[in-house]
């Protein structure tokens, strides 16, 4: 099984333009990404999936420098670029990444990669019951799991948000949700604002995450002790979508 984590990337963001290469400690948001994702022991490759913009050129020069793979697909349709990556990788399991999330656990990717081939499901997450402080996102299926959500994946949900099918039609797919020992659900590390790219850069000086991945606990221990420095982006209201077309 080669497993391949994609990370979403473009510059377009509506709330933070180009936050996905903004500078977080001496490099971009998207390296910071890339750079704790090639920490993760389950992985085979990182790849990038942004869109065909001339505004995501950026983009595109920053995986060279890099040197991730790259895939281009439509501005609208998320899927259809997630299938065109999976395809491009050759990815037999793919891991679905945000290039917003810069404090993303090698250690959650293995978990829910390891929930995913443990068998018997066909998709993994900790994203549906929520835990892990918002920002640790991760999902893992198998691409023909991918390729039938492409296939039935018709509403705009589906076709924006990836893997919002499965929740759109719940009795098609065998899941698994991985979940925290601790419930640390309350706190925000995604970044969407300046607020949140404040705290992000706060937690990169303090814990030294540019020289060491650390495992997410320690940042919510620092983050506990010091309210703080969740206090900087608890305002920030995650942007809403919904799912169309639900079957119980």
């Amino acid at each position: 099984m080669r497993v391949v984590a994609i990370v979403q990337a473009r510059t377009g963001s509506t709330r933070l333009p180009g936050k996905v290469l903004a500078d977080l400690d001496g490099d971009t948001m998207l390296a910071r990404v890339v750079q704790r994702l090639r920490s993760a022991r389950s992985l085979h490759d990182v790849g990038i999936a942004t869109t065909t913009n001339s505004g995501d050129d950026a983009v595109a020069r920053e995986a060279a420098r890099l040197s991730v793979g790259l895939y281009r697909g439509p501005t609208d349709d998320v899927l259809a670029r997630y299938l065109g990556a999976a395809e491009a990788s050759r990815a037999d399991v793919i891991v679905r990444v945000t290039a917003d999330c810069p404090l993303i656990d090698p250690g959650v990717v293995d978990e829910v990669v390891d929930a995913l081939l443990a068998g018997g499901v066909d998709y993994a997450s900790n994203t549906h019951t929520r835990s892990y402080p918002r920002g640790l996102d991760v999902e893992a299926l198998y691409r023909d799991t991918l390729e039938r959500i492409g296939r039935l994946g018709t509403s705009p949900s589906a076709r924006e948000h990836v893997t919002a099918f499965i929740m759109e039609r719940p009795s098609l797919f065998a899941v698994r949700q991985v979940r925290a020992q601790a419930d640390d659900s309350d706190l925000r590390w995604t970044v969407d604002t300046a607020d949140d790219l404040a705290l992000v850069r706060m937690l990169y000086a303090r814990l030294g995450l540019a020289r060491h991945i650390r495992p997410y606990a320690e940042a919510v221990a620092a983050v506990r002790a010091t309210p703080q420095l969740a206090a900087i982006n608890a305002h920030v209201a995650q942007k809403p979508w919904q799912v169309t077309d639900v079957v119980a």
